[in-house]
């Protein structure tokens, strides 16, 4: 019964509030309620009330009006605060799994002034903001991540208690936009590339002894077959061998490098990859099935890797798709593909 009711108020909220990057507030998507402390305001206005007709006090008479006009009039202003406030999703965020995405949300003030907004998503929230009357300001608003993919709030609220918090006033914007989720990184196993590169698999041969090696520290992420093991084990220094025309040849990380693994894990691998080759400066490509990004280096490359691996098998959130937290794949009964777990 519980959750009958929760789907006919969840559907009746949909149709006045559609999905859109803007939302401009009325009588018809604002909401208003006496929060706990204007209830028991109330509940006291009434025993006042009882009490006067019962022993026709006056003093009792005109306290409980005064301070049931006090409560009518906060009513008012309550509502105006969120009349005529229009709300812009202006920027989606990006960010690793487990982590908050900014969202950057631009909020403009109608003919009134917008008192003590806050604007909340999934237990994430903001303080309170003002805005003047014709005003616009940015606000970003952290929203909670838990897997890769694309992350689309179901509802973010917005909400003002101003005067006195006996009343609430509050509503949703559903953004259409989306961000995007990457994987979080774990510390990958070393292992080679099936791709296929015929400079990079001549010089990643090893070659001790060659007279036109350059050797260097090893740094976190080189390969081990680069690592001179028998100077290692004469001096104890572990150094790496850069033979003539490496530094411009190219590294594969490769989706199907790691046999056996899971594919989320898989994916975390890759994206921890991405970042050391991102630190080393070395050129890479990277290796999906179905999807090839040729090698190349700085942060752009970087972004277009780990957008690729944060989408990998995703479908893009439809029109009346909610995802809140992001999504991710799991293969599915026969292990031929992959289907689209719940969050």
């Amino acid at each position: 019964m519980k959750n009958l009711f929760k789907n006919r108020w969840k559907r009746w909220v949909n149709r006045r509030i559609p999905r859109a990057d803007v939302q401009l507030l009325s009588q018809k998507n604002i909401f208003i309620l006496p929060t706990g402390a204007g209830t028991v305001f109330g509940v006291l206005l009434l025993v006042m009330l009882i009490t006067g007709i019962n022993y026709q006090n006056s003093l009792i008479y005109l306290t409980t009006f005064l301070l049931g006009a006090v409560f009518v009039g906060a009513m008012h202003q309550t509502h105006r605060n969120l009349s005529g406030l229009e709300v812009t999703l202006v920027q989606t965020g990006e960010g690793i799994a487990g982590e908050e995405l900014p969202f950057r949300i631009r909020a403009t003030a109608g003919r009134d002034n917008a008192i003590a907004i806050r604007l909340s998503c999934d237990g994430s929230g903001l303080g309170a903001a003002h805005i003047s009357a014709g005003q616009a300001k940015d606000l970003t608003l952290p929203v909670p991540s838990v897997h890769r993919g694309y992350l689309r709030p179901d509802r973010i609220r917005i909400e003002t208690r101003f005067p006195f918090g006996l009343l609430k006033a509050w509503s949703w914007i559903r953004p259409a936009s989306y961000g995007i989720v990457f994987p979080r990184p774990v510390p990958a196993p070393d292992v080679g590339s099936s791709v296929e590169d015929g400079s990079d698999s001549e010089n990643s041969s090893p070659a001790e002894g060659n007279d036109h090696a350059d050797l260097r520290p090893w740094r976190e992420g080189d390969m081990s077959q680069r690592v001179m093991w028998k100077r290692y084990a004469r001096s104890g220094q572990m150094v790496v061998a850069e033979w003539e025309g490496e530094q411009g040849s190219p590294y594969w990380l490769d989706f199907n490098a790691f046999p056996g693994t899971d594919h989320e894990l898989r994916l975390s691998y890759l994206a921890w990859l991405v970042a050391e080759r991102d630190r080393s400066g070395i050129p890479f490509g990277l290796s999906l099935p179905g999807q090839l990004v040729e090698p190349d280096s700085g942060a752009s490359h970087v972004n277009r890797c780990l957008r690729a691996l944060a989408v990998y098998g995703e479908k893009r959130p439809r029109e009346m798709d909610s995802v809140r937290h992001g999504t991710r794949l799991r293969p599915d009964a026969a292990g031929s593909g992959f289907a689209e777990e719940g969050v």
